[in-house]
């Protein structure tokens, strides 16, 4: 089992900022949430595994440099998401950009490769505001940094409670390339600070 994976164990969360704005955040299990920064508490909700499972075979695809997603508006420049001292997984510095996870799969490798992003914040919507709006068929762009374009198909979009996150569809192996979009979704708790569900659009390359 690979280090990273033996520190990070199997819990994330995905937090809301105060008590009127959405984030998206990752942890792992028995960490105290981040103390609350100007404008962003997080509010601590265990909701799967903090990280994407790395497949077996060899990184061959370029690192991803942005997300387009035409149905819904989205075009974002992708930050590197990596790991934080206290083992969370770090949230783009921007709601207004997602973030990739670079310890996991790259898209169009095998495996899961994960897209993580805001929903909101206390300005108003953040960059993926709309995911809960994708069905299936949509398409997501994933532009590469040596010029090439990976091409997903949505085959599902979800929404789950926190506390019934769908760890295995989410992070387990893939026999091919796929791709997961994940923020916060459902309603706003104002007592946690946080919203309630996850939403979660799964895709497959070229479909």
């Amino acid at each position: 089992m690979p280090r990273w994976r033996r520190l990070l164990g199997v819990r994330v969360l995905l937090a809301a900022v105060v008590v009127v704005a959405g984030t998206v955040a990752l942890i792992a299990p028995g960490s105290a949430p981040a103390a609350p920064t100007s404008g962003a508490a997080a509010a601590a909700s265990e909701a799967g595994p903090p990280v994407a499972l790395r497949s077996s075979a060899p990184r061959s695809a370029a690192e991803p440099v942005r997300v387009r997603v035409p149905g819904i508006g989205v075009d974002s420049p992708l930050e590197r998401l990596g790991i934080d001292p206290a083992g969370a997984l770090e949230t783009p510095a921007d709601y207004d950009l997602a973030g990739w996870f670079g310890g996991g799969p790259a898209p169009g490798d095998v495996g899961p490769a994960v897209l993580a992003g805001h929903v909101d914040s206390t300005e108003g919507p953040a960059v993926f505001w709309r995911l809960r709006e994708l069905t299936a068929g949509d398409e997501v762009l994933v532009d590469r940094a040596d010029g090439t374009t990976a091409r997903f198909t949505v085959t599902r979009v979800e929404r789950h409670p926190k506390d019934a996150f769908p760890t295995d569809a989410v992070y387990g192996p893939t026999p091919d390339a796929q791709l997961r979009l994940v923020t916060c979704g459902g309603e706003f708790d104002r007592s946690a600070r946080s919203y309630r569900d996850n939403v979660v659009v799964f895709a497959r390359l070229g479909t």
